[in-house]
């Protein structure tokens, strides 16, 4: 296969252009990755301050605040994309 066939592209320049950014997104994907990661350790350590305290894995007022500031920053897909976050970091509940 060429990389015009990899890409949809109807040029060689265009599927130059493409594969150039396909390859900065998968960079980008790699570092996100490793960014939720990183949270889901740092959401760790909170729930387990907060469960040693005496009090709840979640703190609901907590997640409406992130829900909003991804609404805010993204729009209604930003919703989504927190929930999502806050699912993974929650752990099992």
């Amino acid at each position: 296969m060429t990389t015009i066939d990899l890409t949809g592209a109807r040029t060689l320049e265009a599927a130059d252009v493409i594969t150039g950014a396909r390859e900065r997104i998968d960079s980008l994907d790699d570092r996100i990755i490793g960014l939720i990661q990183e949270r889901m350790a740092v959401s760790a350590v909170i729930q387990d301050a907060r469960i040693t305290s005496g009090g709840r894995r979640v703190n609901l007022s907590r997640e409406m605040e992130i829900l909003g500031h991804y609404r805010d920053a993204l729009g209604k897909p930003g919703t989504s994309l927190a929930m999502t976050l806050l699912e993974l970091c929650r752990g099992r509940v």
